[in-house]
């Protein structure tokens, strides 16, 4: 048994919090109360000065496993993440071989049981991330994949990408949409606009993005199917996702599609068009500056772009148009990194750092209470997928992350594999002190 007191519980599903203890057995929650009494022994955590929240939930990760081990592999990435407040992350299929066959799920899938967390993975939503034929989806979902995307390679094809959505709307399972065209790209990574000048090369404009997420949304209205559109940079396409949104209240109010509510994998979930948005903790904190001040350390697709953009992607995460706060995890070598601007590759850590910045730029800055900040990095995410996850709740998983809301914290010295990410140095409110996942305590610090 593991008993937590003293601390200042949230949960973020329930809205239920307070000074509460919980005492968890055989990985599950089996008492919240105030004050709770355990005869005999007990391992204790004294939650003092704390805050004891559900673990934290990513849906968006790259642990490179299998092919790129130099990188991350499925170990380091899983202490990475309990080291950061995480329990359950989903890794990306974008793996080589890629994740678009039964045996290397299953293999991935069961390398993740022994690392302490609890490690799903999408799968590919074509063969080969070419784009051009469907996988096996009913039999990945049969086989434990958490959802569909070719993340990294975005879909041109329409026609595939709604051939995809009905397939994932009949298996009652979202896709994940990298949201980019590569005709319009000249060199990803670098906005468009005053970073490219400054490189003196062609960028990434806008209209990359901005086309795709308004296909996408149009198609997920005609399907009804469940899609997450990931790592939102522009604010035309926060404003698409709202009005999407607001159609997709519209048409479940008229009851013209998505009547009633079905078991979906441990969760209600109503059957009806889901339209699912994400926010990285770069992109609402980070601008276009920030490239031209630390290189290729901020080089990510899709780019950092202007202060409107991130003004607007803090608002979306304020009104809930943005419900669902990811790292977009993506680790790469000292050498890869050094590269020059155009060759070096796009995309940074961020399982370290995501709840620090959370904190200090959403709570902090007064655009999210503590409780929403968590339900975007936790219950949100967990219900996309229908992972029976993000909640504190007698009977619910043991799985949880005590924290210091002031506690600073000097980003560096990082458990990941890798270092590449322009926030080392960064001096950040929301010190991580303990996470325990199934009633096992998979990382502390001071406890």
């Amino acid at each position: 048994m593991l008993l937590i007191h003293n601390g200042y519980m949230i949960d973020p599903r329930s809205g239920m919090e307070g000074k509460l203890d919980i005492l968890i057995k055989e990985g599950q929650i089996v008492q919240i109360a105030p004050n709770i009494q355990v005869p005999g022994s007990c391992e204790t955590l004294d939650a003092q000065g704390l805050l004891v929240a559900p673990g934290l939930v990513d849906i968006h990760v790259h642990f490179r496993d299998p092919g790129f081990p130099e990188k991350e592999d499925i170990h380091t990435g899983a202490r990475a993440a309990a080291k950061g407040g995480f329990t359950t992350v989903v890794m990306m299929a974008n793996t080589r071989p890629p994740i678009d066959n039964v045996d290397t799920l299953c293999d991935v899938l069961e390398r993740g049981k022994d690392t302490g967390i609890h490690v799903r993975s999408c799968a590919n939503v074509t063969m080969g991330m070419k784009g051009k034929e469907l996988t096996p989806m009913k039999e990945l979902a049969e086989a434990g994949a958490a959802g569909f995307t070719d993340d990294g390679i975005p879909l041109l094809d329409a026609d595939i990408v709604r051939r995809a959505m009905e397939e994932a709307a009949a298996l009652h399972m979202p896709v994940s949409f990298h949201e980019e065209d590569p005709a319009l790209i000249e060199n990803n990574g670098i906005n468009k606009g005053k970073a490219s000048a400054y490189f003196g090369i062609g960028g990434s404009p806008r209209e990359a993005e901005i086309r795709l997420v308004e296909r996408d949304l149009k198609l997920a209205l005609e399907t009804g199917a469940c899609i997450h559109i990931q790592h939102i940079s522009a604010r035309e396409s926060v404003e698409l996702v709202r009005r999407a949104k607001a159609c997709q209240a519209d048409v479940c109010r008229d009851g013209i599609t998505g009547q009633g509510v079905e078991e979906n994998r441990g969760t209600q979930v109503a059957a009806a068009v889901r339209i699912h948005a994400e926010a990285t903790p770069h992109h609402f904190t980070l601008t276009e500056e920030a490239v031209i001040q630390y290189g290729s350390l901020a080089k990510m697709n899709p780019p950092l772009r202007e202060e409107a953009d991130r003004q607007a992607i803090l608002q979306g995460l304020a009104d809930g148009t943005i419900d669902i706060i990811a790292t977009d995890h993506a680790p790469h070598t000292v050498e890869e990194k050094g590269r020059d601007i155009t060759k070096a590759p796009s995309g940074i850590i961020g399982l370290e750092t995501a709840l620090a910045l959370g904190i200090t730029e959403l709570v902090k800055k007064g655009y999210l209470t503590m409780r929403q900040l968590l339900e975007r990095m936790s219950t949100g995410p967990a219900a996309m997928y229908g992972l029976d996850a993000g909640y504190l709740a007698e009977g619910g998983p043991g799985d949880l992350v005590l924290f210091d809301p002031d506690g600073e914290v000097v980003c560096g010295e990082y458990t990941s594999r890798s270092s590449n990410t322009p926030f080392t140095g960064w001096h950040l409110k929301g010190q991580v002190k303990a996470t325990v996942c199934g009633g096992r305590i998979v990382y502390r610090d001071g406890l």
